[in-house]
């Protein structure tokens, strides 16, 4: 399963909150305002910092604040500064890790297009978009058959 840490998911809630409401905002505030341990806060706030999403307000009215507006926030680039490089497997391009079988893998090189489009996908996708009330989840619509199909289906 691709899955994301919680931190990731933690550090988007984070910029969600930076950018609704006050310019400059502390990690005790965004902690109480999110539910989540400012201690966690803190820690993701040096990460977005050092990726150049958040900066930093020295003094008495210091704090955090977003450097860009959230509409202009794709989700990989917060991704990639908690997570570092997207990449799904060792062996797309730019990754660090290396395969064993790199020398006899049949699908050597093919997991790039999949990256990218992963890569595309995320990058549609801004922090303004996540900050928008989710719409309800519908259920998938459920097949019936009519009497007579089922009556078919039967013998």
């Amino acid at each position: 399963m691709l899955r994301l840490s919680r931190l990731t998911d933690y550090a988007v809630v984070v910029m969600v909150r930076l950018g609704g409401g006050d310019a400059v905002q502390t990690s005790p505030g965004i902690a109480r305002a999110t539910g989540i341990p400012e201690p966690t806060v803190a820690k993701v706030l040096k990460i977005l910092a050092a990726g150049g999403l958040v900066a930093s307000q020295r003094g008495p009215h210091g704090g955090y604040r977003l450097r860009r507006p959230l509409a202009a926030v794709p989700i990989c680039d917060v991704i990639t500064a908690v997570e570092g490089p997207i990449a799904l497997t060792a062996c797309v391009d730019g990754s660090h890790g290396t395969c064993e079988s790199v020398g006899l893998c049949p699908v050597r090189g093919r997991w790039d297009q999949v990256n990218d489009a992963v890569q595309l996908a995320l990058s549609n996708i801004t922090l303004a978009d996540m900050a928008e009330p989710a719409a309800p989840r519908r259920p998938a619509p459920i097949f019936i058959a009519a009497p007579a199909e089922q009556k078919a289906w039967a013998e």
